[in-house]
């Protein structure tokens, strides 16, 4: 029998949460394991691909912080004013980077430039190792490690203190575990495509909110803007089968016109849309992360930079017991990162939700309701900051990584 290779924790998903995780705790005295489906620095990582994420300010310095948002800013476009409106009523604000005091409320950036920054830094980490292509086949926990089977090229047996689940919505880690995932299904898909306009706003992004659900244009630089159209489920199938000239003249009117004509459109992919929460984020000696523990509506654009912000602060739990002389695996030290993290969590994902079903609601009250909410935004300015300072990650506790600080 091949004796087990020892580590001190292992990742079991290397997306953008896991290999963000690996980033974070590089500068720690841990020897760590990465085990990843697809090969690292492949497109076929589906957290890798074409689509864009936008990256908060807070998630900024997490990754500056982190030594690795040089690689990922090279690509990024700032967003330095979003405007919010409802479709077909005077309802309308606006929000600016300057009256927030930041140079931006945040950053568009292709997912591949964003895994590429991460692959690139971790891979020159001696204290990493990475397991590419390669799958969890099982794991047992023990009252010191947990041991693993892992399939790969060379299959192996792996030891850790402490196994972390970045394994996505569909956790098969917490699956395993028997921890549920509370699912609620929003009945809407996300059509997602890049697009030409006529007339772009440098460095705006947009979110027009409809009965029928939102949709968001999000800077890529010139006349480039990543579309997200939220439809109905029954809808969607319509949609993605419209051509080009017809998708972009109606997405163009969603916009009232307000950036001219649409002119190019890439490919459409779609999404199906659910909120999904686990019951537990932690077991013995297992934890789960990223949208193996919460994936939201993506209205506001939070999903990543909540995971962000529990990876920053996971590396500083994981730190400081380090530093304590503890074992970081142990329940006693896991339940200080779920006691900093549930408050942020429960909060980010009552707004999305709430959000979503504010504006998809129909009913003219309710219409009456969010069209005088935004025009009331508009006219509050301590209102108005403080939405920016939440949406930017930069309220509530923030961990040592979002403050510019080190781990230890």
């Amino acid at each position: 029998m091949t004796a087990a290779r020892e580590f001190d924790l292992l990742i079991v998903g290397g997306g953008l949460v896991g290999a963000s995780l690996a980033a974070a705790l590089a500068p720690l005295p841990l020897k760590i394991a990465v085990v990843e489906a697809v090969p690292f620095g492949s497109r076929g990582q589906p957290s890798f691909d074409d689509r864009i994420t936008a990256i908060s300010q807070g998630s900024r310095r997490i990754f500056e912080s982190m030594g690795v948002w040089a690689g990922i800013g090279a690509e990024a476009t700032p967003i330095r004013h979003i405007h919010v409106s409802d479709r077909g009523r005077l309802g309308a604000t606006r929000l600016h980077a300057e009256e927030a005091g930041v140079d931006a409320l945040g950053y568009v950036t292709p997912n591949r430039s964003i895994g590429k920054a991460l692959t690139d830094f971790i891979r020159g980490k001696g204290n990493i190792t990475l397991f590419a292509p390669a799958k969890l086949k099982s794991f047992s926990v023990h009252d010191t490690h947990v041991q693993t089977e892992v399939e790969a090229a060379e299959p192996s047996t792996l030891r850790a203190k402490l196994l972390i689940a970045a394994d996505g919505a569909q956790s098969e880690v917490r699956h395993q575990l028997g921890i549920a995932g509370k699912k609620w299904d929003y009945q809407q898909t996300a059509v997602v495509c890049n697009v030409c306009v006529e007339r772009p706003e440098a460095e705006t992004a947009y979110e027009r909110f409809a009965d029928d659900g939102p949709v968001a244009l999000l800077p890529m630089g010139g006349e480039r803007y990543g579309l997200i159209w939220v439809a109905s489920t029954e809808a969607a199938p319509a949609l993605l089968g419209l051509d080009d000239a017809t998708f972009l003249s109606e997405a163009s009117a969603r916009f009232g016109g307000r950036l001219g004509k649409f002119t190019q459109a890439g490919k459409r992919v779609s999404y199906p849309l659910s909120m999904v929460q686990a019951e537990a984020q932690i077991h013995k000696r297992t934890l789960i992360i990223g949208n193996a523990a919460h994936s939201l509506h993506p209205i506001a654009g939070q999903g990543f930079n909540l995971s962000l912000r529990d990876v920053a602060m996971l590396a500083e739990v994981l730190a400081d017991a380090l530093h304590e002389g503890k074992d970081f695996g142990t329940a006693e030290v896991l339940e200080r990162y779920v006691d900093a993290r549930t408050g942020d969590q429960r909060s980010t994902a009552i707004f999305t939700d709430v959000l979503n079903r504010l504006f998809a609601n129909p009913l003219a009250t309710v219409a009456w309701g969010r069209n005088a909410g935004l025009l009331a935004l508009e006219l509050m300015p301590t209102a108005r900051r403080a939405l920016m300072r939440h949406n930017m990650g930069l309220g509530g506790r923030l961990p040592k990584l979002a403050r510019g600080l080190p781990l230890l």
